[in-house]
């Protein structure tokens, strides 16, 4: 059974700092895309970041702010986030695809696997 744990959330002052974590399991990721996402109350899922091949992609809106980053050997993604600002308030749900991907894939329907879920709380 495949799996994608995500922790680390919580609730942080704005300016501050999470890092968030999500560990596979059930099969290994090591050679494809894996990515962050999130959704805020009432708005749609998000991209936020993804990494594949060793090149990371991130949104617009984080840029300069979060970094993405992998661990093989551990089969985790991580996200780093800083700078955090009230509107980076929502859950962030970890992904993953489960076939060979040539870039870094930003539509949550390019992904097979999904996380549960971490609630992040940025209070202004």
């Amino acid at each position: 059974q495949v799996q994608l744990v995500e922790s680390g959330g919580g609730l942080v002052q704005a300016g501050g700092s999470l890092r968030l974590s999500c560990a596979g399991s059930g099969r290994t990721f090591s050679s494809y895309a894996m990515g962050w996402f999130r959704q805020a109350p009432g708005k749609e899922r998000e991209f936020v970041a993804a990494i594949n091949w060793g090149i990371m992609r991130h949104a617009d809106s984080v840029k300069g702010r979060f970094t993405i980053s992998r661990d093989n050997a551990k089969n985790a993604v991580y996200l780093q986030m800083n700078s955090l600002k009230f509107e980076d308030t929502a859950i962030y749900y970890c992904a993953a695809r489960g076939t060979l991907a040539a870039r870094q894939p930003i539509r949550a329907d390019e992904y097979d696997y999904w996380g549960q879920g971490t609630q992040v709380t940025v209070s202004s």
